[in-house]
């Protein structure tokens, strides 16, 4: 991946380098360590959090996101349904791995069906969070709430 930097905040983002198929796998999570909940944290359980310590850090969130981040298998692969063309920004769906973000924002992906503000799974309709592929620990803290 190549990071393209802003001047803006919070404009920097990742961008693919590489094609590739539906579900293939475009990166492994090799080198993270435990945190705190931050805007630079992923969650990977209900109470656990991690710092990815590499520029997948800069892979932005999208309502029509081109990967899914899978914290069970710690692996970043291309969404189901879409390939990833070179050149295509890196984004997930935040709420697939967040139930509860640290800095919630209005989201300005442009998608079709943007949800607007992003603050985490908890917040955001089951129908609307059927649409996408989430983590095991969001399914989970979904069926409890």
């Amino acid at each position: 991946l190549q990071v393209e930097r802003s001047q803006k905040a919070f404009a920097s983002r990742a961008v693919s380098l590489v094609s590739l198929p539906a579900g293939a796998v475009f990166a492994h999570i090799t080198h993270p360590t435990p945190a705190t909940k931050a805007y630079t944290s992923v969650q990977i359980s209900p109470n656990q959090h991690i710092e990815l310590n590499s520029a997948l850090v800069y892979c932005n969130h999208s309502c029509d996101p081109s990967v899914v981040f899978d914290m069970d298998k710690m692996e970043v692969r291309v969404g189901e349904g879409r390939e990833l063309k070179e050149g295509d920004a890196l984004t997930f769906f935040y709420p697939s791995t967040e139930w509860d973000m640290a800095q919630p924002f209005e989201c300005n992906c442009g998608a079709e069906k943007c949800l607007g503000t992003i603050a985490g799974a908890k917040d955001i309709d089951e129908e609307a969070l059927q649409r996408y592929w989430l983590n095991k620990h969001i399914v989970e803290m979904l069926e409890e709430r």
